[in-house]
């Protein structure tokens, strides 16, 4: 079973997001905090840096990883996003890789995040969402 989040309203009109095991996220709609579709994205961006590290710490050493930048097209009209746009930038520069070399860990990065990105293949499907209302009187 999948940890238990939730999030809770501030005073100032911001969010925290926790999760039973500590983790803590603040959001909101005002500058300087993401929005609930940044998270959507962010989300996307660090699925892809986590399932691709291996390949690329396995060819380039330890530490070394992805930037990853995602966009996305929202679609106003339907208030929501219509595709995302992910770039996983690896900076091998100091690698010396062939170009034989660079194209196979091209390949093992994309085949890597193919296989282990959850919320890409989530994405990707449709995902119904069950909402319940409760009301505490």
């Amino acid at each position: 079973m999948a940890k238990r989040l939730w999030v809770e309203r501030n005073k100032d009109g911001s969010w925290d997001a926790f999760s039973e095991d500590g983790a803590h996220i603040k959001f909101g709609k005002d500058r300087g905090q993401f929005t609930p579709g940044d998270l959507m994205k962010i989300a996307l961006a660090g699925c892809a840096a986590l399932s691709s590290q291996f390949a690329i710490e396995h060819t380039l050493g330890e530490g070394k990883g992805a930037k990853i930048v995602v966009g996305g097209t929202y679609d106003a009209d339907n208030d929501a996003y219509i595709n995302f746009d992910e770039q996983v930038l690896v900076d091998a520069t100091d690698a010396g890789l062939s170009d034989e070399d660079a194209a196979k860990l091209k390949e093992r990065i994309t085949r890597h995040i193919d296989k282990g990105c959850t919320v890409k293949h989530t994405y990707v499907q449709e995902t119904p969402v069950r909402m319940e209302v409760t009301i505490k009187k």
